[in-house]
């Protein structure tokens, strides 16, 4: 009798062990390599991340209808290869710990390939969790330094926080738009903390005086009027703001009441800021770095701009054409591997080694790869007239 309490508590054990690893996302596991149906049909299930609800929803919604229009396009083209994609994105309301808990629930759905996450805080979580799983993530618009830091399977579409507040410098300078710039940055949100310190070096070496820095939390992001009253006092030309655009909606709405007119510069943050806001007025003359603009006359970009029109009756904002030219990237790496229906051996590592040989034109720029996960592209800067982002033109 003891002898079988003894093993019936063996067993017990065994299975409590067994059910609290299955009930762990498979962390640590290897994602295997993408098999056929019973029909023998394989589809690629692409897994996306980001905020559908709350404040920084309008990030996800357009990464996500990005994305979802390059699938439609590609499987109704016959796919890659004899290969279908499938796109399954979930809600993280940007909270990193919702990321985490959303790419466990992909795992074990079947996910193959991983767009990481939106926002970078997010992306940083998830890339950090999948490194021991081995799987291929390209995130389309997670630009922290951390989102691909540390897992080499990571790669990133979009400009990272370095690029863009060094090039957002440059621009200044280069166009002549201010001798004397203020800055006011989130201090608690690593997006807004990188570009304001890469900017600030990138100033320092071309001579662009940094005369007043403000900056707050995200507990205190309702009330700017003692940030604006220093902003105003200063003798700035310019005030660059690198924030996302609820914060930028609030600050340039006060902004104007406190009659602070600057001229504002933004970065790919600033993005939807015109669904944050009622009166457009307070956006005229708002400057934003970005690799998009939606009035470009690129014949790609005006078909993109055309079917994304008609397929969600909004205009694209950056975001939707960083996930729309994710997917493509994607199928450009698979061709590059040679997989095909008849080929998926060792998926992963031949979707790694594809992304350092191929070079895609997209509607965001021309991409090319290195192995640390980064990419070179062009930007530009729009400037808001009469509630429309335009290309910037030097008077």
């Amino acid at each position: 009798m003891k002898f079988l309490t003894r093993i019936t508590s063996v067993l017990l054990v065994v299975l409590i062990s067994a059910a609290a690893l299955a009930g762990c996302g498979k962390k640590g596991n290897k994602i295997a390599d993408p098999v056929a149906d019973k029909d023998g049909n394989i589809t690629l299930l692409i897994g996306g991340i980001g905020a559908l609800t709350g404040d920084y929803a309008v990030y996800g919604e357009a990464v996500r209808n990005g994305a979802q229009l390059a699938v439609d396009e590609i499987n109704a083209a016959g796919g890659v290869n004899g290969l279908k994609l499938a796109l399954d994105f979930q809600d993280s309301q940007g909270k990193p710990e919702a990321a985490v808990s959303a790419y466990g629930n992909l795992v074990d759905k079947g996910m193959v390939i991983s767009l990481g996450g939106v926002m970078s805080g997010e992306t940083a979580s998830i890339v950090a969790e999948a490194k021991d799983d081995g799987i291929f993530i390209l995130t389309p618009s997670g630009s922290a330094k951390a989102c691909i830091e540390g897992n080499d399977n990571a790669f990133r579409l979009c400009f990272n926080d370095p690029q863009q507040g060094t090039i957002s410098a440059d621009y200044i300078a280069d166009n002549e738009l201010a001798k004397k710039v203020a800055v006011f940055y989130q201090s608690d949100l690593d997006y807004s903390v990188g570009l304001y310190e890469t900017f600030k070096a990138e100033c320092n070496k071309r001579g662009i005086e940094i005369v007043c820095e403000k900056s707050f939390t995200d507990s205190n992001k309702t009330d700017f009027s003692t940030q604006i009253n220093a902003i105003k006092e200063a003798d700035a030309d310019l005030v660059f703001i690198p924030l996302y655009a609820d914060a930028a909606a609030t600050f340039l709405t006060q902004a104007k009441a406190a009659d602070l007119s600057k001229v504002f510069f933004g970065c790919d943050g600033i993005d939807g800021i015109l669904t944050k806001i009622s009166d457009k007025t307070i956006v005229e003359g708002l400057m934003m770095l970005t690799p998009f603009a939606s009035d470009s006359k690129e014949p790609d970009v005006v078909a993109f701009v055309g079917k994304y029109k008609e397929k969600y009756n909004a205009d694209p904002n950056q975001f939707a054409a960083d996930g729309y030219d994710a997917i493509y990237v994607i199928k450009a790496a698979i061709e590059k591997a040679g997989f095909s229906k008849d080929n998926t051996k060792d998926f992963q590592k031949g979707l790694v080694a594809a992304m350092t040989q191929i070079e895609v034109d997209g509607v965001t720029g021309t991409m090319k790869w290195t192995a640390d996960g980064e990419n070179n592209k062009g930007a530009m800067a729009l400037v808001f007239r009469d509630g429309v982002a335009v290309a910037f033109e030097k008077k």
